[in-house]
């Protein structure tokens, strides 16, 4: 989190959208007790083939995330090659000088070296996501089409800056 320098790093099996939408739902449960106030989520992402802002089941999830939580989620890319911007960069320069020449030869290892790690003076959260996550998972487009007019893509930078508005409850009137 930008504003605390809180830091909360999810391993798992495998890297895909589902992944990644699961280690944020996960995180948000985690935190919003204390930070329940918030009614908008910035995430800013590097344009990973997972999260990039065309991978339709990454913005299928996302959408549902904002439903989920009641959350205005606006998505911003880094461009290419602009990674020195982004600050989970630097964290994973920090936790790769921790591993420094540690055998990595098992999750338990690397989950204790994660935990080890400081990132602006304190430990992080780690976690570990299980599930089978499969490569691949794709919406037509015909399927994406409804998800698609959920996305308020930013006029001058379509790709790099996305808002998912949640739906709002029906209210029942008696």
């Amino acid at each position: 989190m930008l504003a605390t320098g809180a830091l909360t790093i999810t391993f798992g099996q495998r890297e895909t959208s589902d992944f990644w939408a699961d280690a944020l739902k996960r995180w948000w449960q985690t935190v919003k007790g204390e930070m329940g106030h918030i009614k908008r989520l910035v995430v800013y992402l590097d344009n990973g083939p997972e999260n990039a802002g065309n991978r339709t089941q990454w913005l299928k999830r996302m959408i549902e995330m904002a439903d989920w939580s009641g959350l205005a989620i606006r998505l911003v890319y880094y461009p290419a090659y602009h990674s020195k911007y982004n600050p989970i960069e630097h964290c994973w320069g920090v936790l790769e000088q921790k591993w420094g020449g540690a055998l990595l030869n098992g999750l338990k290892v690397i989950l204790q070296q994660a935990r080890r790690m400081t990132w602006r003076g304190r430990h992080p959260v780690v976690k570990r996501l299980e599930g089978d996550y499969p490569d691949g998972v794709r919406l037509s487009r015909a399927e994406m089409k409804p998800y698609e007019a959920r996305l308020q893509r930013s006029k001058t930078l379509p790709k790099y800056d996305i808002t998912i508005k949640p739906l709002l409850p029906v209210r029942q009137v008696s």
